[in-house]
């Protein structure tokens, strides 16, 4: 029996659940891998919180290059986040014949292309299940799972602070500013949550979904997008009124004109299963050409849910550790040298449904000089609600759901629409997915 030994690299919450999970779990580890799995040096900037936590059994030090620098050390994990620092040391462990396990999506999002050559000439196992949704198995899923099929398109619900306050907003009927405040208190949101109201961290982990789905470069700076912090109750509403449920999603598609990268609040239909994923919770639809539309749904964040993650790839890295680069799944599903440069396309040549919502003055022809626009641009018309002016009142509400069309042509549509004098104010657009083929 081997000993696998790894080098943690922060025992905060993540590192913490890692901690207790190889403790607890040990004995169920060596029976799965034929070999134990032990942590040997843990850096921390807290160098007294890692010892109190560790029960002072395992070498603490506050120099994360001492761990990639010791020989003893055959796996590093790295969990102090960030793309700078930690770059660097994911790369130095690498020219250090160190294999990696990371939670890092930022990281692999925007240094993955480099991190992966150095790993493939140094043969160094780079593993990051845990960089996409948590505790849910999808990189496993999409890089072996499905390793029949051609991937389609893949649609999900990534970011669990989003889909929290939009939950609060749907259910308890507030605005966003109030729902993000009480995600702060509970601490699902963080003091500063950029990175997830505006949607960053989906397009981190989408991109890396997307280089595995279609076999291409990691492509984040080409992605659309789009957060929730504009997204109105009164929206919300309606779609409901119309049998939707708004949710901020990744989507990714492959057509011959390109790939589709784009996070934004997206209304789908209530009846699917996607759209009932409440709370903090995350699910990814993947769709294959031989196996059709796929669920995966778990918790996707979290101390262990992430672990759980973490130390599955461990056990990989245990059990082809001694394999050669050629007996091991690559990287990113597909051979190293059979990536494909796919272009990503603008978000002007994608294609949607669309919800708009529109203020008018009621009176006589406005709702028909609306859909003779819309027509002009050959956008068709699905279904319309048209609201009575409150008492005392002028204006009224016109929501239009659209079929299918290119972006740029619904813009044109909406720019024209703005101009005429009896529409008050701009056109809200969301865009709508059907997700079921």
């Amino acid at each position: 029996m081997k000993q696998l030994n790894v080098g943690l690299l922060g025992i905060g919450t993540v590192g913490g659940g890692v901690f207790q999970v190889l403790m607890r779990n040990a004995d169920e580890i060596t029976r799965r891998t034929g070999n134990t799995i032990k942590i040997i040096q843990i850096a921390d900037r807290n160098v007294d919180y890692a010892k109190n936590l560790t029960g002072g059994n395992i070498e603490i030090t506050g120099d994360a290059f001492a761990v990639v620098n010791n020989p003893a050390v055959d796996v590093v994990v790295e969990l102090i986040g960030g793309y700078t620092v930690s770059k660097e040391l994911v790369l130095k462990a690498i020219e250090n014949k160190k294999h990696v396990v990371t939670a890092n999506k930022a990281l692999l999002a925007l240094h993955g292309n480099e991190i992966f050559a150095a790993a493939q000439k140094a043969g160094a196992i780079v593993a990051f299940e845990a960089a996409v949704a948590g505790g849910i198995p999808i990189i496993k899923a999409l890089r072996e799972g499905l390793g029949a099929n051609k991937v389609e398109w893949i649609a999900g619900i990534i970011n669990g602070t989003t889909n929290f306050i939009l939950t609060e907003m749907r259910e308890k009927g507030l605005a966003f500013a109030d729902v993000l405040k009480e995600a702060q208190r509970l601490g699902y949101a963080e003091a500063d949550p950029t990175f997830d109201i505006e949607g960053i961290d989906a397009a981190h982990k989408l991109t890396i979904m997307a280089a595995i789905a279609f076999g291409m470069p990691m492509k984040f700076d080409a992605a659309y997008t789009e957060g929730i912090t504009k997204l109105q109750q009164t929206d919300i509403k309606y779609a409901e009124e119309l049998g939707y449920r708004i949710k901020l999603l990744g989507i990714t598609k492959h057509s011959e004109n390109g790939v589709e990268l784009r996070v934004h609040p997206t209304l789908i239909p209530e009846k699917r299963l996607v759209a009932n994923v409440n709370g903090a919770m995350n699910a990814v639809v993947v769709k294959g050409d031989a196996v059709g539309p796929t669920l995966y749904y778990g918790a996707g964040a979290g101390a262990e849910p992430t672990a759980s993650a973490v130390v599955a790839d461990l056990m990989d890295v245990a059990r082809l550790s001694g394999a050669s680069v050629e007996q091991r799944v690559p990287y990113l599903g597909f051979q190293a040298d059979r990536l494909a440069d796919l272009s990503i396309l603008p978000i002007s040549e994608t294609n949607s449904a669309y919800y708009l919502r529109l203020r008018a003055s009621d009176k006589p022809g406005v709702l028909a000089g609306v859909t003779r626009i819309l027509a002009d641009r050959n956008i068709s018309i699905d279904a319309m609600l048209q609201k009575e002016p409150a008492d005392n009142e002028t204006e009224a509400d016109i929501v239009i759901l659209t079929h299918v069309t290119v972006e740029k042509n619904m813009d044109a549509g909406i720019a024209e629409i703005e101009s005429v004098p009896a529409i008050v104010g701009k056109v809200i657009k969301l865009r709508m997915e059907e997700l079921g083929k």
